[in-house]
């Protein structure tokens, strides 16, 4: 009776164990992959911010940084968990097309107009985002563009298309990197020419040699962030219940409270955005 009792009671203890590891096994030792944007890489965010969800979570972050339309393939491909990326026409575009489980707001900052301290386009006098590219494109002065399909990429092209009906592609004083935002402004600050960059990688530039913010504070300008979950039914091997933890914790009050807790010399860099 007593070993039947003891059998019993060991069986039941280990599926309970069994139960308790495989819930567990979403979250302390779990890892998943973020493909996000080059801004929030550069602008020393992520740096400050994954060790506490780590911390809390016992889950890790590995990130690849891209700009926003390659991390949007990436996650097509069903080669990340999550993605954190800042151009909502095309984020809305994937959750639509099934590749997207859902996406969530998260925080935005602004672009600003980086440019030469002598300002030989007058931008600074431009009353608007719009009328500060029309005067770079008047004057042909140097401009360093992305050229990558990223966020900041798209909100550059808009930008030249209100001013000019196309981007001056092929122009000899356009000239695309093709690369993320720390390696353009370093064109742009070799160069000294004007370039479109994020507040955060801005704030977080170190080469700036003679660049300085010649034009912000345009409305037009605002650079919101969302969250999406790569879909797991389109892609089963995403690691759902770990990335939701992120997901979760990201736009929580703790999350927020360690995106504001973000600081370079005093200056908050990016600010709470709510779902709609």
């Amino acid at each position: 009776m007593a070993c039947r009792f003891l059998t019993r009671f060991l069986t039941q203890m280990g599926a309970a164990l069994a139960i308790g590891l495989a819930a567990g096994s979403a979250q302390a030792g779990e890892s998943i992959i973020l493909a996000s944007t080059t801004s929030t890489q550069n602008s020393g965010l992520f740096d400050f911010i994954l060790p506490i969800f780590e911390k809390t979570t016992g889950i890790q972050v590995k990130v690849v940084a891209l700009g926003t339309g390659q991390a949007l393939d990436v996650g097509r491909r069903g080669d990340a968990d999550a993605l954190l990326v800042h151009d909502r026409v095309k984020e809305d575009a994937f959750v639509a097309e099934g590749f997207g489980a859902y996406r969530k707001n998260v925080m935005y900052n602004d672009f600003v107009v980086v440019g030469p301290r002598l300002d030989p386009a007058g931008v600074s006098s431009a009353g608007s985002a719009v009328e500060a590219f029309g005067k770079i494109a008047a004057a042909g002065a140097s401009f360093a563009s992305r050229g990558d399909r990223s966020g900041t990429h798209a909100a550059e092209k808009r930008f030249w298309v209100a001013a000019l009906g196309a981007p001056p592609e092929g122009k000899d004083w356009y000239k695309e990197t093709g690369s993320g935002m720390g390696a353009t402004l370093n064109t742009a600050a070799g160069m000294n020419a004007y370039a479109l960059a994020d507040r955060g990688s801005w704030a977080n530039f170190k080469n700036r040699q003679n660049l300085q913010i010649v034009f912000e504070g345009d409305p037009q300008l605002f650079n919101p962030y969302g969250v999406i979950l790569v879909n797991p039914a389109k892609h089963p091997h995403v690691k759902k219940e770990a990335a939701e933890s992120f997901i979760n914790w990201i736009t929580s009050d703790a999350g927020h409270a360690a995106i504001a807790a973000y600081r370079l010399q005093g200056e908050q860099l990016f600010f709470r955005l709510k779902d709609e």
